[in-house]
């Protein structure tokens, strides 16, 4: 139902990344980081890994969640959705390896998952020894370490690119339009911090969510190694599953500069407000809002090309101090 993602190679290119996010498309890049030590210690065992791993750990706690052996390593709710399906601890990397190694033999083990932890907080000394090729150096990683666990389809508005460091991790994405067929959970309440899809890839008869299966056809996939790295654009949901009993991946989410630096970095208000402002519409004033909303935002065509140049002030090109108006302009309808 499903088919694999496309794949890049990497070549050293200076215009490789720009060529990627251009496509707007998910690509694999097998290998990209196989030059760093903690996939080569991965390669020896996860017992070296956590090794390689814990020397560079000063000590700051991060966050890790643990779920019962019954919630089968997927995060997500209890029961209908009246709370979450793990507990939330703080304790340092090292701390959090050591729990993982110690569960590994156990057939019913319990889910255990470091998740986001800020590389340069918890491992700086991880940023000398592991460059990212395609991106600059002040794009920020962050630590994900788990075992058997199952992140549902959820979506970023940052450009991701992740990399497997230990263990091995399946990708399953779907575009943006797949949304209604994804049953996506509660705004206000997600254990990821991001809206998650309350269905299952692995219960696909579940009654509650038939459109689940229409969802795959359009999925794309990929099963990643140590070393291999993978590029998810904004906005396309991507499920994530861990498959050994130590899994190691680190994640960078940039986003292209806009507006001088003046633009909200999320996008996320901007749907909150209009969901407060126009979902409880009369269907025929929120068809009028939506075909407005087309024409200046998501359609192709410039709403301005008929309009003299010295005259499309905020249809037109924002510099820094238009910008500024405008934000002063929001602020007043708020």
């Amino acid at each position: 139902m499903s088919a694999p993602i496309d794949e890049f190679h990497y070549d050293g290119r200076a215009d490789a990344l720009e060529e990627i996010v251009r496509a707007g498309r998910p690509r694999v890049m097998r290998g990209l980081v196989k030059h760093w030590p903690v996939v080569a210690a991965a390669s020896v065992s996860t017992q070296s890994f956590a090794e390689a791993l814990a020397l560079m750990d000063n000590g700051t706690p991060v966050d890790v969640l643990r779920m019962p052996p019954d919630a089968d390593g997927v995060v997500g709710y209890r029961g209908e959705a009246e709370a979450f399906n793990f507990t939330h601890h703080r304790v340092s990397v090292t701390q959090a390896l050591q729990r993982l190694l110690m569960v590994a033999g156990q057939g019913d083990a319990p889910g255990v998952a470091l998740q986001s932890a800020p590389v340069a907080s918890c491992l700086p000394s991880f940023l000398d020894r592991h460059a990212m090729p395609l991106l600059d150096a002040g794009i920020q990683p962050r630590l994900w370490i788990g075992n058997r666990v199952t992140t549902p389809a959820h979506c970023d508005e940052y450009h991701n690119i992740a990399c497997v460091a230990c263990g091995a991790r399946r990708f399953t994405l779907f575009p943006p339009e797949q949304i209604g067929n994804l049953y996506i959970g509660p705004l206000d309440f997600a254990p990821t911090g991001t809206a998650i899809s309350m269905a299952r890839l692995d219960q696909l008869d579940d009654p509650r969510y038939p459109r689940l299966k229409a969802a795959l056809e359009h999925a794309l996939v990929a099963e990643l190694a140590p070393g291999d790295a993978i590029y998810i654009p904004p906005m396309w949901w991507h499920h994530v599953a861990s498959l050994g009993s130590l899994n190691a991946l680190v994640n960078y989410w940039w986003k292209q500069p806009q507006g001088d630096g003046l633009v909200p970095a999320s996008r996320l208000g901007g749907l909150l407000h209009a969901i407060l402002l126009f979902k409880s519409l009369p269907p025929a004033e929120r068809a009028a809002w939506r075909v407005l909303f087309d024409h200046y935002v998501f359609g192709d065509e410039d709403p301005a090309a008929h309009i003299p140049p010295a005259r499309r002030g905020w249809l037109g090109e924002l510099d820094a101090e238009q910008t500024a108006k405008l934000l002063e302009r929001i602020r007043q309808f708020l």
